[in-house]
C-alpha cells in the first residue's frame, strides 16, 4: 500500500463529509484539509483529530509503515528505501560497495592497502569504499563476514543474472508495494572472484539501478569501483535538490593578476565542464561561481538567481578587483542579453561575451589572443 496522499486523507474527514465539526480547528490546524495535508507529510498525529474514523486510523497506520528497514554498519546505512523509482520522491541511502579480504591469502595486507587508499573526486564529493569485510580474521574498521550474516539482511549469492535481477525486483517491489515485512529487510549481492571484469562491471550497474543495497566484491579493481561509484552517484542524487559547489574564485594553471577571468553558476555539471576546458587550457585562467542555488545559467537568470547586482556583490564580498590588474570577465554566451546590465552595476569590470558550449572555451581563447596580439 502506498502512503495517502493529503485529498485522500481529506475524504474521510468532516469536512469532506459536511458533516458535525466541519473544521472544528480541534487538531490545531484552521481546516480539515489543512490537517490532512500536514498529516500526508507526517507533520502531525493521527490522533490529533478526535473525529478521524476508525477506518482512517487503519489505513493510516498501514500506509505509514516504512517498506524497508535501515541498517548500520560501521557507520555505513543501507537500506531505508520507500520509492520503486527516484522520479517518485528520492532514494534514500546510496548503494554501498563493499570488498572481502580474505586473510588467508598471502598478499592480503597488500589488497587491504589498496582498499583502503582507493579514493575518487567527482562533483565536490570524495568516494572510497564504503565497508571491508574480513575472512579468517578481522582488523581494525573492519567486520567479519560472520558477523555481517548475523545481521538483519537478505544475502543473494550472485551465480546468475536473470535469478539475481529478478530476485532484486520482486523483493523490493514486495516491500514497497505491498509493504510486506518478509520483504524489508536490506539486499547485498555477494560476487565470487571472477576473470571477466566487464561483465562483473555490467551485472554490478545494473545491480545499482534495480535494486541492491548494498554489493560484496570478492574483486577490487580501481577502474571497476570508479564506473560503478560514477554511476551510483548519478542514481542517488536528489532530483529535488540540484548538484552545487562552493561558490568562489577558482584557480587553473596557476594564474596571475593578468590571467584569464571566467564566470559561471555553482551548478555542478556547468562548473566541472567549464572546469575540464580551463585546465587544458595552455593559459591560466581564473573562474568565478557565482551562487545560484545549484541552477544552471538560463534558469539561474530566469528564477532571478544570476542577476547583475548578484554578480556585483559576489565580486565585492571575494574583493576580487583588488587580486587582478585584468579588467575583463568573460560570461557565458546564453547571457549576452546581461552585458549591459552587468557593466552598469559592476564599475571595475569589463563584460566580454563568451562561449554557450564549453567545449568552444579552446579556440574563444585562441580568437581572443589572436585579436589582442
Amino acid at each position: 500500500m502506498t502512503e495517502l496522499s493529503g485529498l485522500q486523507i481529506f475524504k474521510y474527514l468532516p469536512a469532506a463529509k459536511k458533516t458535525e465539526h466541519s473544521n472544528c480547528k480541534q487538531c490545531g490546524s484552521p481546516t480539515c484539509m489543512a490537517y490532512a495535508l500536514k498529516l500526508a507529510k507526517h507533520q502531525t498525529d493521527i490522533e490529533k483529530c478526535p473525529y478521524a474514523p476508525e477506518e482512517l486510523k487503519k489505513i493510516y497506520i498501514e500506509s505509514s509503515k516504512q517498506p524497508q528497514k535501515t541498517v548500520e554498519i560501521q557507520g555505513v546505512k543501507i537500506g531505508g528505501e520507500n520509492v520503486l523509482y527516484r522520479h517518485e520522491k528520492t532514494f534514500i541511502n546510496k548503494t554501498a560497495l563493499a570488498v572481502v579480504i580474505d586473510m588467508k591469502k598471502t598478499d592480503w595486507k597488500e589488497k587491504l592497502h589498496r582498499v583502503k587508499n582507493f579514493e575518487i573526486t567527482r562533483v565536490n564529493e570524495h568516494l572510497k569504499i564504503d565497508l571491508i569485510i574480513t575472512k579468517n580474521g578481522t582488523t581494525p574498521d573492519t567486520i567479519s563476514y560472520e558477523d555481517l550474516t548475523k545481521l538483519p539482511l537478505t544475502a543473494i549469492n550472485d551465480e546468475d543474472f536473470t535469478n539475481t535481477s529478478e530476485r532484486l525486483v520482486n523483493i523490493r517491489r514486495r516491500a514497497i508495494q505491498e509493504k510486506n515485512e518478509k520483504y524489508s529487510d536490506p539486499v547485498y549481492v555477494y560476487f565470487k572472484h571472477t576473470d571477466d571484469l566487464n561483465f562483473l562491471c555490467a551485472k554490478a550497474s545494473y545491480y545499482i539501478c534495480k535494486y541492491a543495497n548494498m554489493l560484496i566484491f570478492e574483486d577490487f579493481d580501481e577502474n571497476l569501483m570508479a564506473s560503478l561509484m560514477t554511476l551510483r552517484q548519478n542514481i542517488f542524487t536528489d532530483p529535488q535538490k540540484p548538484l552545487q559547489v562552493e561558490s568562489k574564485i577558482y584557480e587553473f594553471n596557476n594564474p596571475d593578476e593578468n590571467s584569464l577571468i571566467f564566470m559561471t553558476t555553482n551548478f555542478a555539471l556547468t562548473f566541472f565542464a567549464v572546469a575540464n576546458e580551463l585546465e587544458s587550457l595552455p593559459v591560466p585562467s581564473y573562474l568565478i561561481v557565482i551562487p545560484a542555488e545549484g541552477m544552471s545559467v538560463l534558469t539561474a537568470w530566469s528564477a532571478e538567481k544570476f542577476t547583475a547586482k548578484i554578480v556585483a556583490n559576489t565580486l565585492k564580498k571575494l574583493n576580487f578587483a583588488n587580486r587582478v590588474k585584468n579588467r575583463k570577465i568573460i560570461i557565458p554566451g546564453l547571457l549576452a542579453h546581461m552585458k549591459e546590465e552587468l557593466e552598469e552595476e559592476i564599475q571595475d569590470f569589463e563584460i566580454v561575451v563568451g562561449t554557450i558550449e564549453a567545449f568552444a572555451i579552446g579556440d574563444f581563447v585562441k580568437n581572443l589572443q589572436s585579436n589582442q596580439g
